[in-house]
């Protein structure tokens, strides 16, 4: 994490330390007037998933000045840990209460958790790896990109096989390298920063090198530079994916929990009253 991402997230841990005191203290006061604390730190934990949930609805409204959007980021990050503490005092120390709707909403809320602390590694990690390679790909323009490079791939072979009169680079490629030109490759790995790709290519660009003549090389060294972009493309491709994936995942279980809590708090009140 970076210092200017650490400094930002200051302010949020000053705000959610005073809120986690207020509702030490709001317990406090109640048990001395015999109101159930369950019920105080219940209203305090949906009030933070309510705000947490704000961030996803701060995304679309972009007319509007409601502040830089990396702000409201560490306000998430920060504030999904203070309700786990929030959460956790609720329960009296008990990650999974007794009871199948209770514990719903537990495996819920520790889904969201998880997927949150997940999620703050990736906005870390991979919008800086996607700068690394050169800007950012429009996520749905890789596809056609990929095509296109396929493409003049299979024509410069095409090219090399009516220049030259041989097979030789044109067999090579259909068993090897048309593979890696099909679809994305090494997703996993370039997940993992790692840069497998580019040496597969290098591999099999060397080993058919010495079989070719001047003319067929050219041809070669443009394949080369062609499955060198792919390369780039694929890593755009496999960060902005899990990116995708994972909101995917965590915003559907951050719009259930929610949903679930809003019963839960209608039928404790209907309970005690």
């Amino acid at each position: 994490m970076t210092v200017g991402f650490l400094k930002r997230l200051l302010g949020p841990i000053i705000i959610g330390l005073a809120v986690v005191l207020s509702l030490l203290y709001f317990i406090d006061a109640g048990n001395e007037n015999l109101k159930n604390p369950a019920v105080i730190s219940g209203w305090f934990l949906f009030g933070f998933l309510i705000l947490l949930g704000a961030l996803n609805v701060r995304k679309k409204l972009i007319a509007f000045n409601l502040g830089a959007v990396r702000f409201w980021v560490a306000f998430h990050i920060v504030g999904g840990l203070a309700a786990v503490v929030i959460f956790l005092i609720h329960t009296d120390g008990i990650i999974f209460p007794l009871g199948i709707y209770e514990q719903i909403i537990a495996i819920l809320f520790w889904f969201v958790s998880v997927t949150g602390v997940f999620g703050t590694i990736f906005i870390n990690v991979y919008p800086r790896r996607l700068s690394d390679t050169g800007g950012e790909v429009v996520y749905d323009a890789i596809p056609s990109e990929l095509v296109r490079l396929r493409d003049e791939a299979e024509n410069c072979v095409m090219d090399c096989v009516n220049s030259s009169g041989e097979a030789t680079l044109s067999d090579h490629y259909s068993d090897t390298l048309d593979w890696y030109f099909r679809r994305p490759r090494f997703y996993l790995n370039h997940l993992l920063g790692g840069d497998r790709s580019s040496a597969w290519v290098g591999k099999h660009i060397e080993e058919v090198r010495r079989y070719l003549n001047d003319n067929e090389q050219e041809y070669l060294n443009k394949i080369a530079k062609l499955a060198s972009a792919k390369s780039i493309l694929d890593r755009q491709y496999s960060c902005q994916d899990l990116l995708r994936k994972w909101l995917l995942l965590h915003v559907p279980l951050s719009i259930a929990l929610i949903i679930m809590s809003i019963w839960h708090l209608i039928m404790i009140h209907l309970y005690l009253q």
